[in-house]
């Protein structure tokens, strides 16, 4: 190859590649699903569609009707969704519920496969493991988590293991006893971590995929300052740290993660305000960016994202604290890509769109919001269909 088209194919061949990258995103589409509290502005589970060359987000509608799907997972394969209920009684017994759906991924509108218990009181999340084989749930009310096998079909089969959490912890109007909070699953899909509020415990389980069970890991939990109230837990992507975020003291707690022993070991512990933990705040979510280079934490009573960046060791620096534009983030959503998080405000029942900086973090505002009742969950599903 002479000197000229050697110079000119290192111009051309980048050029190309970003064309490619940028016509199969264009290809794609993302579905942002939004899980609620039901009641007069709200009956179940939206569905949006993120533009995400702009951030806009198109309204598909009610995709599925059913009581307070607070939080959603949806499987690996991109056919099914699961939702929990928060409701009282379940086929007669103090539980909640977990609902099976079906994709529609041309309309985005969800159809019931089948339902099952969550085994105790209070559910309030729920995950999908990496091989969509098993279905997990953690319990608030009643501080106990449950595995349930998933059929071929996508339907929820028979419970797994039911495990209930003993024990209390420093604070006696919050602590009174086990509230398990959130379940995550590593990375390597080999072990499941629940956040436990009431004992200011992770709890780390073996996960048994081919049987749909979990067992205690040994050591079977890593402990955090007493009155944190451990709530949600964020693996970052490279197998080798792990923050959690405390719902309690304001704070999130990174750790190092022993993957081949299932060990998390604490690295620090850092606020998410600018100030001191006032009366009527608290914590909600966390989630490492896709890349693994940022951190974000939602603030409740203060109505921000604490954003961190992430250094090689896995300590923290943090870059800025961002107003939501609402109330009570209760959860938040960065879609697959990294561009763009969408921020659940609860109680003032919008979701407004933030574009992440790529080079800082940082949350830069669009001006783009939509309106649904009590949004608590948001979950993204990306399809070759537009």
């Amino acid at each position: 190859m002479n000197t000229s088209l050697r110079g000119m194919s290192r111009l051309i061949l980048p050029a190309l590649s970003l064309l490619l990258c940028c016509s199969a995103q264009a290809a794609e589409r993302c579905i942002a699903y939004v899980g609620t509290y039901t009641g007069a502005k709200s009956k179940g589970i939206y569905a949006y569609e993120l533009d995400r060359a702009s951030g806009e987000l198109k309204p598909l509608g009610l995709a599925a009707e059913v009581k307070s799907p607070s939080f959603l997972a949806i499987h690996p394969n991109k056919k099914f969704l699961y939702a929990i209920s928060e409701i009282d009684t379940f086929d007669g017994k103090k539980a909640g519920g977990v609902s099976a759906y079906s994709i529609d991924a041309e309309s985005g509108k969800l159809t019931l496969l089948n339902q099952q218990t969550s085994g105790g009181p209070g559910p309030c999340h729920v995950a999908v493991d990496k091989s969509g084989k098993v279905v997990l749930v953690a319990n608030y009310g009643g501080g106990s988590i449950e595995s349930i096998p998933l059929l071929a079909d996508g339907k929820l089969g028979d419970v797994g293991t039911f495990i209930q959490h003993q024990g209390k912890s420093a604070d006696a109007s919050r602590q009174e006893g086990p509230h398990a909070h959130s379940v995550n699953i590593s990375p390597d899909n080999h072990y499941v971590v629940a956040a436990d509020l009431g004992l200011d415990k992770l709890l780390v389980y073996q996960l048994d995929t081919s049987k749909g069970t979990l067992t205690p890991n040994d050591p079977p939990y890593a402990t955090v300052k007493a009155g944190s109230g451990p709530r949600h837990f964020s693996f970052h992507p490279n197998g080798r740290y792990g923050y959690l975020i405390n719902e309690m003291a304001c704070t999130i707690t990174g750790f190092t993660w022993d993957e081949k022993k299932g060990i998390l070991k604490e690295i620090e512990t850092v606020s998410t305000l600018p100030g001191p933990v006032e009366k009527g705040f608290s914590t909600a979510e966390v989630q490492v960016h896709p890349k693994g280079k940022f951190l974000y934490g939602s603030n409740r009573g203060h109505n921000s994202i604490a954003v961190y960046e992430i250094a090689r060791n896995g300590t923290l620096r943090q870059v800025e604290i961002q107003p939501t534009q609402g109330k009570t983030p209760r959860n938040f959503g960065i879609d697959p890509t990294g561009q763009w998080l969408l921020a659940a405000n609860q109680d003032s029942d919008n979701i407004v769109v933030f574009k992440i900086d790529p080079k800082t973090g940082k949350l830069q505002s669009t001006g783009k919001t939509v309106e649904v009742g009590m949004p608590v969950c948001v979950e993204f599903l990306v399809t070759g269909k537009r």
